[in-house]
C-alpha cells in the first residue's frame, strides 16, 4: 500500500514532505506533487509534514478523491524526483483554503 497525494496539493505544491521522505518517492510537476507508489515504503512521515492534509495512504484516500491513486501512479513515471524542499507559490496559502481544484491541475512535463 503506498501513499497518494490528491486534490488539496493543486496550486499549493508545499515541499514539506519531500524533506522527511527517505526512499525519494516525491515527483514535481508544474503545480502539484505525486508519490511514486512502486518507490513508496509507506513510512508515514510525509503524512503529518504535509499543511494542508493532502496526503493519504491508498486505502484511506477519500471516495471522492480515489482518482488520484491512479494518478498518482502515472505522474510518477512523467515527471522528475523531487528530493529536497522547495518554496511553495507566493499564493499557496489562499489556493490552501479552495476546494474543487482538479480542472486547475497542470499535467504538463
Amino acid at each position: 500500500m503506498a501513499y497518494v497525494v490528491t486534490e488539496a496539493c493543486i496550486r499549493c505544491k508545499y515541499t514539506d514532505c519531500v524533506e522527511v521522505c527517505p526512499v525519494d518517492c516525491f515527483v514535481a510537476g508544474p503545480n502539484f506533487l505525486a508519490i511514486d507508489p512502486e518507490a513508496c515504503i509507506d513510512c508515514t512521515l510525509c503524512v503529518a509534514e504535509c499543511p494542508i492534509g493532502a496526503i493519504f495512504a491508498e486505502s484511506d484516500v477519500p471516495d471522492d478523491q480515489l482518482e488520484f491513486i491512479a494518478l498518482n501512479a502515472r505522474l510518477a513515471k512523467l515527471w522528475p524526483l523531487i528530493t529536497e524542499k522547495i518554496d511553495a507559490p507566493a499564493d499557496a496559502d489562499e489556493w490552501a483554503k479552495i476546494k474543487n481544484k482538479r480542472e486547475c491541475l497542470d499535467m504538463t512535463s
